[in-house]
Parts: structure tokens; sequence; C-alpha cells
């Protein structure tokens, strides 16, 4: 028994237990704190007593959907897992998730038996690894994110070269082979790859929208695309030194996007379709399905798991606000703004939608990133003409009903920055049964949604799934 490790046990369960008592959260960021200022190693002493597998989730988007897919293949394989599913990525967020399944002496009841699923923010990723020691880590795509805390890309790639380098080397890379940036990871790693990627000719473009990838970091040559799905990635090879898109382990084919799900094939398991949409969640899939491929979890399990998961809070969750169908989509970067306004663009071509009513929240808050220029890079003119109805909100919505007119879209009908005022403007203009699409950034999406769950619209977070 570690006395040390035990203390910090009860000094974390105890932060936990009065921070849902007086209703300041979930508890998952909290505990973790408190714990680790006792014994700043108890994310170490706690996950490596995980023995089913301990697996890293990261990207720049689609941490969160990907661990949830996966977590939902391991409730179908009937595998005991821990998971920090409320997206609590930090080291704090860890110890949280771990410190609510451990003893009172530190010890994990059934730890021999369980994997451990983590998502992991970019810049979290050494200290991460250096603890967790994974045997797995998943490399989502790199966009360009938050500039005024992570700088550009080359900065979070080198974040992710120094967890690698202090993971264990015999760790499985699962990686996206379409993102060139995300493939670099895999130069000189000596352990075991595991590639996965769209191979769907139908989901090319012309234009892809913005491109954070233009240059080999092992020669400097410009890449070159037999095919672009979006912004960078795609079937690329470097004009220089002619490292090229990898032969993927886990291949996407023949997707058909509905406004509610998505339907694709999958190399080895056949025909799925899963409850979410967007070319996005598409990849999401493809990372999880790797992922539990590494685990060696069985194909019938692996389909079940994606035809059964649910919505992340925010990504693509559905709130009924009075009759009104809210559905929130999350956006956090020009990359995947664009890829649900292209989501959008095709659902108003579709009868029985028609033209959109949207409202676009935009914050600028550190967890969204304080610079927010990176709007004019989103190609909101994808929706012009689309949209019958639209509102601005959020503490920067002047600077969105700005880019809006820009872009071509009708005047707001409100351009407020508190969500309660936001949803009555929704409220006025729309009637029961219509549908309603909210793009917010972060911050913005916790903020309506705390107005949504008052309301009684959705329910708290950390409630979703119990």
């Amino acid at each position: 028994m570690n006395p040390r490790l035990a203390l910090a046990v009860i000094a974390g369960r105890t932060a936990a237990l009065v921070s849902r008592r007086l209703g300041r959260g979930g508890g998952t960021a909290l505990p973790g704190l408190v714990a680790e200022r006792v014994h700043p190693g108890l994310v170490r002493d706690l996950a490596r007593q995980l023995g089913a597998g301990r697996v890293m989730i990261t990207g720049t988007n689609g941490k969160t959907t990907t661990a949830r897919i996966l977590a939902q293949i391991l409730e179908e394989a009937e595998r005991p897992y821990v998971h920090n599913r409320e997206g609590s990525n930090l080291m704090r967020g860890l110890a949280s998730t771990l410190l609510a399944i451990a003893g009172r002496a530190g010890n994990i009841p059934g730890a021999r038996q369980m994997t451990g699923l983590f998502e992991v923010d970019e810049a979290t990723t050494p200290a991460a690894s250096a603890a967790i020691a994974p045997n797995a880590i998943a490399f989502t795509n790199l966009f360009r994110d938050q500039l005024d805390r992570y700088g550009e890309v080359d900065t979070v790639a080198g974040f992710w070269r120094d967890a690698l380098a202090r993971a264990p080397k015999s760790a499985t890379l699962v990686i996206n082979a379409d993102d060139p940036s995300v493939a670099e990871l895999a130069v000189g790693w000596p352990g075991p790859i595991h590639w996965f990627g769209l191979d769907d000719p139908a989901f090319a473009t012309d234009h892809p929208g913005a491109v954070d990838a233009r240059w080999c970091r092992e020669c400097g040559g410009t890449f070159e695309y037999e095919r672009r799905y979006f912004a960078h990635i795609g079937h690329w090879r470097c004009t220089g030194c002619g490292r090229a898109r990898a032969r993927t382990d886990t291949t996407i084919r023949d997707v058909r996007l509905g406004l509610d799900d998505a339907t694709f094939t999958v190399d080895g398991l056949g025909e799925v379709t899963m409850p979410l949409t967007g070319a996005y969640n598409v990849y999401n899939a493809a990372a999880a399905v790797g992922l539990a491929r590494m685990l060696g979890v069985p194909g019938e399990a692996i389909r079940k798991g994606i035809a059964g998961v649910r919505a992340a809070f925010g990504r693509q969750e559905v709130a009924d606000l009075e009759g009104r169908k809210v559905r929130l989509l999350l956006t956090k970067n020009p990359a995947g703004a664009n890829q649900v306004l292209r989501l959008l663009a095709a659902v108003a071509e579709q009868p029985e939608v028609g033209k959109l009513k949207v409202a676009v929240l935009l914050n600028d808050r550190f967890a969204d990133g304080q610079d927010v220029s990176w709007t004019w890079d989103v190609d909101y003119e994808l929706l012009r003409g689309s949209v019958h109805t639209c509102w601005a909100g959020g503490d920067r919505a002047e600077d969105m009903a700005l880019r809006l007119k820009y872009a071509g879209w009708p005047a707001p009908g409100a351009v407020v920055q508190n969500p309660s005022t936001l949803l009555d403007g929704i409220l006025a203009e729309t009637e029961p049964g219509d549908q309603v699409f909210v793009i917010p950034t972060y911050t913005a999406m916790l903020d309506l949604r705390a107005e949504l769950q008052r309301r009684g619209a959705v329910g708290q977070f950390w409630e979703r799934d119990e």
C-alpha cells in the first residue's frame, strides 16, 4: 500500500462529492487537480494497474467522438473499461476518471481485466504518454486550432513527437493515412502501425477549403493529391522525397450521409450504419475500428458498437426546445467548421428540410482560442441562398454577424451575447416541429447547453448515460 496514493484518492474523491453536492459541475477536473497536488504520480500509479490495454486518443478534431465509438464497441464486447467520457482531457481529467474507480487504498478492483480509454488534449500528450505508458495511440488529424494557445500546427506536431519519445516503443500507432501531417509521425517509429483512411472517389472535391499542410517536414517538398476529401485530407504524395499515403489496414468505402446517420462499408466488416453523420465522423469511426482491432475485439462487437453509439454532448446532440428540434454542431477551427457547413449544404438539398434555420455562436475565451480571425477562413459562403433565418450569438456575436453578412446570409433575427435571450429569439421566430441548427464554439456550446438544461431541453452532461 502506498500511503500517499491512498491519501490522494481520499482527497480527490472528497472533492468530487463536494463539487457535485454544491452543483459546481460533474467532478470531471477538480478531484484530479486536488489529488495530483497530494500525489503528482497518481495517474501513473493508477493507470498502470489496467492490464487489458491502455489507449490514448488525440487529434485536433474528433477525439471525443472517436473515444465514444470505441467505448460503445467495448460495451458490446462486454469488456470492462475506464473512460474519461465527459471529455475532460487534461491530466487532471485523467486523474479524476481514475479516482472514480479506485478503492480507498489506491487499488482498482478488477484492473487486470480492464481497458483504459483516454481522450487526451494535444498539448497534454507528452505528460499523459509518460504516465500512462499506452499500448496504443490514435492520431485522428492535425489542423490549425487555437493559435494563441498551440501556435501553428508544427507546435502540436512537436508535442506529439515528444509524446512518442516517452511512449513504449512496442505501442501501436493508429494513424490517419489521409492526413500527411499525422502520417509523418510514423517516420522512424520502431513499433507496429495500423493505418486507417477513406477510399471513396465520390467524396473527392475540387474545393477542399482551408489547407493546413502544404510541405513535407522531411524534405520540404510540396504535397500533390490524387484526390482530396477536405482541407489537406486525401490521397497524397510528396513531390520531393516521394513519401506517400500508406496502404490502409482499416478502409472505409461507399459512404452515404443522411441528416441523422451515415452508412458506409468497412473492409472486413461489411456495411454499417452509424447514428452520427458527416465525413469527419466517418473518419472517427475508422480510427475507433483500428483501435478495436488492435485490442482484438471481434468484428460483430465492432459493428454493433458503431451502430449503437450516442452523440457526445454538444456534438450532434439534439435538444427538444418547446417542440423545436435543436441540433448542436460543435465547431472550433476552419477545417471542422467547413465540414459542418458542407453537411448542412447537403441537408438543405433534401426536400423535407429545405431552407435552413441556423444559429452561429462565437466565443473567444481560452478554451476557444482568443484570436477569432479564423472565422474568415471558414466557407460560410457555402450556405449562401440556403439559409432562411439565422441568429448570431456568443461573446463575439457582433463579429459573427459581420462575417455572416459578408458570406451573403440574411440579416440575423438576433445578435445577442446572452444564451437565454438567443433562445428566446429562436422561439419567437420558429414554430414547434421546426429544426434549428446551432453551430457554436466550445465555451459557447457549454453556455447554451447550460441554458437548455435549465429549460429542461437536455440533461446534465455527466448524467446522459446513467
